[in-house]
Formats: C-alpha cells, structure tokens, sequence
C-alpha cells in the first residue's frame, strides 16, 4: 500500500459582529467526498478512544467546541496533534493508527468520513497494523 500522510488543515472562516461561520466543502479542504458524519462529545476525564486504523476510510477530524489531542502512528512518525480550534481540521489518512485523549469537558469533535460505516474495514489490532502498514 502506498503512503499517505495525514495533516492539519486551515478551514476558511468568515466573521463580523454577528458571529463566525466556518466552512467545509466536498473535494476543497476535504480531499473526499463525505458519506458518513458523527461526532463525540461528553467524554469522561482519562479515556482515551479510537485505538484503530483502517483500510480504507478517510477521515476529517475538527473540534467545534473546546479541545482533545490525537495521537498518530503510521509505523514511521508517531506524533501528537492538538485539536482546539473549529478552524482547524484534522485529514486523517487510513494508514494512521489514531488514539483520541484528553478531552476538555465541553470538547465536541465532529469527525467526517470518506466511508460508510463498515466493520471490515477497522484495524483495531495494533499488531494486524503494523503486518498491513508496517513496510511503509
């Protein structure tokens, strides 16, 4: 499987004394066409979620209300990314095992698939992970 690399992106925002309205569109920001939208949100202090990668499935990660870091593996670079700002997005590439922490207590992260959901397509075995993506 060939490389990809999963980055932060700036999401365009338009503002005057009413308020902010920031925008997302189909293949602009967003490198795929979105068929799946959720969001988490009232996550307890100290739990982490995700703890997978996939095989196919883009994602565009953004917190609309307060913050949470996200930790990426792609067998290469392990970095952490902090997510605190609505203007702020997340690609996600699938070959990235990502692990979501430290949830601020209002933190709602809005997450945009390039899939529908489908249970075939997680890696949630770290080891499976790496014997898929770990040649890159």
């Amino acid at each position: 499987m060939s490389a990809s690399y999963s980055r932060i992106e700036e999401i365009s925002e338009f503002g005057d004394e009413r308020g902010f309205l920031a925008v997302l569109e189909n293949n602009r920001v967003l490198p795929f066409e979105i068929n799946r939208v959720f969001y988490i949100y009232k996550t307890l202090p100290g739990v982490r979620r995700g703890f997978h990668a996939h095989y196919k499935t883009r994602q565009a990660l953004v917190c609309v209300s307060g913050s949470c870091k996200v930790y990426l593996d792609n067998s290469i670079r392990k970095t952490d990314i902090l997510l605190d700002s609505p203007t702020k997005i997340l690609i996600l590439e699938p070959n990235d095992w990502h692990e979501m922490y430290d949830f601020s207590t209002d933190c709602v992260l809005l997450v945009l698939a390039s899939h529908l959901y489908d249970s075939e397509d997680y890696i949630r075995d770290y080891d499976r992970f790496l014997e898929v993506y770990g040649g890159e």
